[in-house]
């Protein structure tokens, strides 16, 4: 492992909340940047560090400390870009990565240019899917709504591109079976909603 993906995992390893008895946070760098490595086996350096970083210190900022409901949500979720952002420039400037490595790792986890940057949408699909793998299962013990979940696995399948969705469906040997009936719902929603956006 080199300097910078040991800087990340280093802050990484501080999460208190678990998945398979290893901080969250490292789980699911180290994923994201395997998903990164699968979906383009070219993917830059900056892309597979924004990766690797993509919930640095996430669990500083929880969730309950912003209001609930949606507007909340978004404004949570936009501050903590923010943060990963800034707080990896300064983790890879410290490592030694060369400015416009450590700029561009920094422009990728705040998802600036989703849409149109195609290595913005392969963190995308990495960071999908990689929430899927450690945080459908407990997000369905917490909600106990299967169909509450289901819409938000839709919304997630939206995000991603035709490479990543066929993916999500490709995690079933990984999950449980309460997560596959989950996952098979979201994308009969997803791809409905689509086919009547091409009617539109």
């Amino acid at each position: 492992m080199n300097e910078p993906q040991a800087a990340i995992d280093a802050i990484n390893a501080c999460d208190p909340r678990l998945h398979n008895r290893e901080p969250l946070a490292l789980a699911q760098g180290r994923k994201a940047e395997a998903w990164v490595e699968r979906l383009d086996p070219d993917a830059s350096l900056a892309l597979r560090l924004a990766a690797r970083a993509h919930h640095l210190r996430r669990w500083e900022l929880p969730r309950p400390s912003y209001p609930s409901g949606r507007a909340g949500y978004l404004r949570w979720r936009r501050d903590q870009r923010k943060r990963h952002g800034r707080d990896l420039l300064e983790v890879l400037s410290k490592s030694g990565v060369p400015d416009s490595v450590a700029s561009r790792a920094s422009e990728i986890v705040t998802k600036k240019g989703l849409g149109s940057d195609p290595e913005v949408q392969t963190f995308e699909d990495a960071v999908s899917l990689t929430f899927l793998e450690t945080e459908l299962q407990p997000m369905l013990d917490r909600f106990n709504d299967d169909n509450k979940a289901a819409d938000i696995v839709a919304k997630t399948l939206t995000k991603m591109s035709d490479a990543g969705t066929q993916h999500a469906q490709g995690l079933g040997a990984n999950l449980d079976e309460r997560s596959r009936n989950v996952i098979t719902q979201a994308t009969e929603r997803h791809n409905l909603e689509a086919i009547q956006q091409s009617h539109h």
